[in-house]
Order: structure tokens, then C-alpha cells, then sequence
């Protein structure tokens, strides 16, 4: 990513137009990727009523408000929904108003309730201890299995790397240590007004890879958010680096390195200083969290309440993804009048492209290197058509 990062931060402001046609192929097969493991994650976060509403909700709070304290903020509200409404407070202030069930009736609902929560966030939980190379291995990973089988091998790896990591109260250490660090960073942020390029930038990717829940392109609206939104990457290259992205082996968060480096032109910084403070910002949360965690897990995997918080934290960080779809579909077409980018709704081949990549994948298992270059094929036949 870093190599493909120097090539692009040498390309020109204005490309030959046959190759924003093949751009804009790539983004809109990227934006069926997407939708693809969208929907498939989806499928896995929803489980009743609730987890349903907090993924439209997630969804529809993204795309009409951006702001960098925002996304924390959502996801903290829908984990302590989840909880209000698996302990039923709500139910207990309403009963009254309803007819009375069964005491033995109520209890036994609510307690099978919370432990079908409590398998379900299990599995969901583990399945993100393992990286995910791209978006499509995202997508299979996040199938499920048979569940007995897949609880024994995670409660096996939970408790090994438990054994492994840290005891419960360094794992607690930890972890205060880390929400210390963040609050400083965070506050400096915010305090400083006009701070280092290489400052606001390892603030913002921190901020990312500290909010993030379930990996994949929940990601992707984010590094848009925090870092084309400041103004030091363009739109279109962050199109055409995330584009080519999907077609590499890896974890879509390897993307902050490609955009690290770029971010860094105007400043004083090198581009490869830029590289290594967002590898750093964006994976060390995850990495000193998951660590701390570790310590506590058994302990915390027994809370019904934080199993309830994780539940709506997953779901509405679901929701985001089609945050995501909706972003780079609206910047998705690029050509010398619109660097920015325009929507892929202006000509029905690029919405063809976009549901050529879905069904490729949903129905035909269609890789997505694959789809990225039968998307850039067909931007290329549009050129050929339309333009002469």
C-alpha cells in the first residue's frame, strides 16, 4: 500500500479520460463489494426487533451526521439501549399499564433471552479475534458454522490466549491506561488549534481504530470521515486506493497506511513518516484493547450486561457499512469536470456495474479481484460508448 501510495501522490491533477471512466468502474464494482458484505454481516448482527432498528439506525445516523465525536457517541447510545431494553427497565415501568403475565412465565423468558444473546455475541465477538484479509474472506468468516462446534474451538482460543496474555488485573491496568492516553490525545485534539499535520493525524486514526467494532468496512466511512474530510487526501484518490484495495490480500485497515502517506503532502512530514503514524494510530488501539480484554474476558464473558452492550455496539457499527455504500456512491463518478466526485446514479451503467459486483458475489462466488477488474472493463466499455 505504501509503494501504490508513492505512485498516486505522483499522478497529476488531471487524468486522460479513458482512465476516470475505468476509475469510476472500479468505485462502483467497490460499492457492490460492499453491499455484499453488508448485507451478509447484517444477516449475522440482526437477531430480533432491536438489533434490526439499531442497524437502520446506524445506518441512518451516519449518513446524515459526521462529525468525529459522533460515531463514538452512536455506538455508546445503541450499547446501553441494548441493555435497557435485554433487562427489560422499560417493561418493568409499562407493566403496570399491561396485563400481568406469570411471574414464572416473565422470568423464564427473560432469562432465555439473555443467554440466546449471550451464544449469539459470543460467536460474533471471537469471530473478530481472527483477521480478515478482505472483504469477501470478511463476508464467509462471518457465516456461521456449526455453533457447537465453533464455541468450543473460540472458548478454546479465548482461554489459552487468556492464559497467554495478561491475569485479570493487569488486564484492568491495561486497559485504564489506555482510556487514559485516549482522553489526553483526544483533549489535545481538541485544545490545540493549530496542531502538527503528523499530530492530527495519528489523533484521528486513533480515534478510528478506538471506535471501530467488527472490522471489515465498517472502517471504511470512518478513514473517510477522518482523514478526506480534513482535506489531506483527495476524494479521488481515496476512490482509487480503496478500489484497488479489495484486490489485495489483507485487512482492509492496511488501508490507513496508503492513505498515511498521502496525507502527509504539504506538510514538512515524509510520506513514509506519514505511513508509519497511521499503521500506528489505527492498529494500536485494537491491539492494546484486545490485550487488556484478554485479562478480563472470562471474567466479563459471564456480565449479562456487557454481553447486551456488545450486542447493540455490533450492530449500529454494522450499520455503518451502509453508511459507507451511501458515501462512495454519491462520490463514486469522477471526471475532469468533477474531481470530487458525483454519483454513480447519474448513468444506469454504473448502477448496472454496482449489481453486476452484488450478484457476482451473492450468487456466483465471484472473487473480488475479480469483480474490481470486470468493473474497470465495463468503465472502459462506457467509455467506448458514450464518449466516442
Amino acid at each position: 500500500m505504501y509503494g501504490l501510495s508513492l505512485g498516486v501522490s505522483r499522478v497529476g491533477e488531471t487524468l486522460p479520460a479513458p482512465i476516470y471512466a475505468l476509475l469510476s468502474g472500479l468505485n462502483a464494482a467497490t460499492v457492490g463489494i460492499i453491499i455484499f458484505a453488508a448485507v451478509q454481516l447484517a444477516k449475522k448482527a440482526i437477531t430480533d426487533k432491536l438489533t434490526r432498528i439499531l442497524v437502520f439506525f446506524g445506518a441512518s445516523s451516519g449518513m446524515l451526521y459526521t462529525a468525529l465525536w459522533f460515531f463514538p457517541l452512536i455506538l455508546l447510545g445503541a450499547g446501553l439501549i441494548a441493555m435497557v431494553w435485554d433487562f427489560r427497565w422499560l417493561h418493568r415501568i409499562v407493566k403496570p399499564l399491561r396485563k400481568r403475565r406469570s411471574a414464572d412465565q416473565w422470568t423464564n423468558h427473560e432469562n432465555t433471552s439473555i443467554q440466546n444473546d449471550r451464544n449469539a455475541i459470543e460467536m460474533r465477538i471471537s469471530s473478530t479475534l481472527v483477521p480478515c484479509p478482505n472483504v469477501h474472506e470478511d463476508v464467509e468468516r462471518s457465516v456461521p458454522g456449526s455453533p457447537d462446534a465453533m464455541t468450543e474451538n473460540n472458548e478454546a482460543i479465548l482461554a489459552g490466549e487468556t492464559n497467554i496474555v495478561l491475569s485479570c488485573r493487569r488486564g484492568i491496568i491495561v486497559i485504564i491506561v489506555f482510556m487514559i492516553s485516549f482522553v489526553v490525545i483526544m483533549i489535545l485534539r481538541g485544545l490545540l488549534t493549530d496542531p502538527p499535520r503528523g499530530y492530527s493525524l495519528f489523533a484521528n486514526l486513533y480515534l478510528a481504530g478506538t471506535i471501530i467494532f467488527g472490522g471489515g468496512p465498517v472502517v471504511i466511512p470512518l478513514l473517510r470521515e477522518y482523514i478526506v474530510a480534513e482535506g489531506w487526501v483527495s476524494p479521488r484518490d481515496f476512490l482509487f486506493g480503496l478500489a484497488l484495495i479489495q484486490s489485495f490480500p489483507g485487512p482492509n485497515f492496511n488501508f490507513a497506511v496508503y492513505l498515511g502517506s498521502l496525507a502527509t503532502k504539504g506538510s514538512s512530514l515524509p510520506s513514509a513518516a506519514g505511513m508509519l503514524i497511521a499503521y500506528v494510530g489505527i492498529f494500536a488501539p485494537g491491539l492494546i484493547i484486545q490485550t487488556g480484554i484478554m485479562g478480563v474476558w472470562r471474567s466479563l464473558r459471564s456480565r449479562p450486561w456487557f454481553l447486551c452492550l456488545l450486542r447493540g455496539v455490533n450492530a449500529t457499527a454494522v450499520g455503518f457499512i451502509y453508511t459507507a455504500v451511501y458515501k462512495l456512491w454519491t462520490t463514486g463518478f469522477v471526471d475532469e469536470s468533477s474531481q470530487t466526485g458525483n454519483s454513480l446514479g447519474r448513468d444506469p451503467w454504473w448502477v448496472i456495474i454496482t449489481a453486476t459486483s452484488f450478484v457476482g458475489g451473492a450468487w456466483f462466488n465471484l472473487s473480488p479481484p475479480l469483480a474490481i477488474l470486470l468493473g474497470a472493463a465495463l468503465g472502459l466499455v462506457w467509455y467506448a460508448v458514450v464518449k466516442t
